[in-house]
């Protein structure tokens, strides 16, 4: 309540709070999901445009991320639509009505809020370090993809994020990079397991305790 009847008018003059109310429970529900503005507007009863401004009033507050897809110039093929990330899996499990840890973890959405939780972690080690950071996806028409890349440079880390112990196939998107002009280094795969193992030749296991 303090948020909404007090930090969002200060950014912007939000006309109806129980809308916008409405509109932070879908973004809170579609977490780790790709940002549709025209999906928004219908499911909150609002216009594209306002949509657009309060995804943009969210992303400024600080309240979700938004993780741009990965393209070059050199192709066509890629999705360019981006994903958003609540910043706050606490706020995100409280607007969704998710009363325990232990709802989440047998519900629908725990892919979704560990992924959100890995995303956003790694996102609070760059600005605790006062840097910005130069995250992004990748997914192409072939409907293969990488949950993270981290770019460093020429320099391409992926990641891949999964809710299991020890999944197997976890890297199998992981050269669909090879065909970027990109120095691909050793990617990780943020998993349930307890320790860091190497997977490949190219890639490890790495403990999500190790955020």
């Amino acid at each position: 309540n303090t948020y909404l009847e007090r930090d969002i008018k200060e950014l912007a003059q939000v006309g109806k709070l129980s809308a916008f109310y409405d509109f932070l429970i879908f973004m809170a529900a579609r977490t780790a999901q790709e940002l549709k503005y025209e999906e928004i507007a219908r499911a909150v009863g609002v216009s594209s445009p306002t949509a657009k401004e309060w995804v943009s009033i969210l992303e400024r507050s600080g309240i979700i991320f938004i993780l741009r897809p990965y393209y070059s110039n050199i192709s066509n093929r890629l999705v360019k639509t981006p994903k958003v990330y609540f910043m706050d899996t606490g706020l995100a499990a409280y607007l969704c009505r998710w009363p325990s840890a232990a709802t989440i973890e047998n519900g629908a959405m725990d892919g979704a809020f560990f992924e959100t939780y890995v995303i956003t972690e790694i996102i609070k080690s760059y600005y605790n370090a006062g840097k910005q950071p130069n995250l992004y996806y990748y997914r192409d028409i072939d409907k293969k993809e990488i949950d993270l890349l981290i770019i460093d440079g020429k320099k391409v880390y992926p990641i891949e994020i999964k809710k299991a112990k020890l999944p197997n196939h976890a890297d199998k998107n992981f050269k669909v990079l090879d065909k970027l002009d990109m120095d691909v280094q050793t990617g990780l795969i943020i998993c349930m397991n307890d320790e860091l193992l190497p997977y490949s030749r190219t890639s490890w296991y790495c403990p999500v305790s190790l955020l």
